[in-house]
């Protein structure tokens, strides 16, 4: 029995620190192809999804960093960031994010929307957030990506026309949808919205494609048991694209992590080919 003891806790004493010190940074660079209906480009056309970088102390700038710089190197046709720039109100170097977020623009048009750890009702309410948004909004703007919210723009990707929907948070209880599809010309739709399950908030509303993240991909997924902590109501929308109906979403693992670990769920980069 001392025997099983000492190799339960060797196990699980190694298990920690790998969940602790390896996989939080072992950045992941994930592919998918998908269709959207309504859209034939000429090529195809690259979508660069980053989400939840979550700039803290828990989040080694160099990850940040680093997947900022795998993002660049794919040389997407645009890049789409779904919220959680931040984790709380401090903890990071505003000049630095500036810098490291503005080499995605630079490399190609970047969109993006905010999350419920960027300030809102949510981020407040547990004492460490902003009361609003409008401190990482401001951020994100001088970064010189194109901040979305509750808005939308018409883009142009492979000599085709695209709509792009971008929401506030919904715990931020900044999450408007109908100013954010008003004016929306006809044509297909792609949503950025931080929490998949607005979903069922947005089901009347004309849409093909939304990308989303907030779920960390589960962030600790145990073998045989599945992901235990999950902020979301519906389990299926975690990691990946799927089908919802007729529409798809897709759900980043993201870069960052609360509480600095990760098991069984890399962080990642992801490059969505539409064709």
């Amino acid at each position: 029995m001392r025997r099983r003891g000492f190799l339960f806790a060797l196990t699980a004493g190694a298990a920690g620190g790998y969940s602790k010190w390896v996989e939080p940074q072992w950045l992941d660079l994930t592919g998918v192809r998908c269709s959207v209906p309504g859209f034939a480009p000429v090529r195809p056309v690259k979508i660069a999804h980053l989400s939840d970088l979550h700039a803290c102390p828990n989040v080694p700038n160099e990850l940040i960093e680093e997947a900022v710089w795998l993002t660049t190197q794919e040389r997407p046709d645009i890049v789409c960031v779904t919220g959680d720039f931040v984790s709380w109100r401090g903890g990071f170097d505003r000049n630095w994010y500036i810098r490291v977020l503005s080499r995605l623009a630079k490399v190609a048009p970047t969109y993006a929307t905010l999350g419920n750890h960027d300030g809102g009702a949510w981020s407040h309410s547990n004492g460490a957030g902003w009361k609003t948004s409008l401190v990482v909004a401001d951020l994100v703007r001088e970064a010189g990506l194109t901040l979305l919210f509750n808005e939308n723009r018409v883009v142009t990707l492979g000599e085709r026309k695209l709509n792009l929907v971008g929401l506030g948070d919904l715990w931020a209880v900044e999450f408007a949808p109908e100013r954010a599809f008003s004016g929306l010309p006809a044509g297909p739709t792609v949503v950025l919205s931080h929490n998949p399950d607005t979903k069922d908030k947005l089901r009347e509303y004309r849409w093909e494609l939304m990308l989303s993240g907030h779920t960390h991909g589960g962030q600790v997924v145990i073998p045989g048991i599945g992901a235990p902590w999950t902020p979301v109501h519906d389990k299926r929308y975690l990691d990946g694209l799927k089908p919802w109906g007729n529409r798809q979403i897709h759900v980043s693992r993201g870069v960052g992590n609360a509480r600095g670990i990760r098991f069984n769920c890399r962080p990642e980069v992801n490059l969505l080919t539409l064709a």
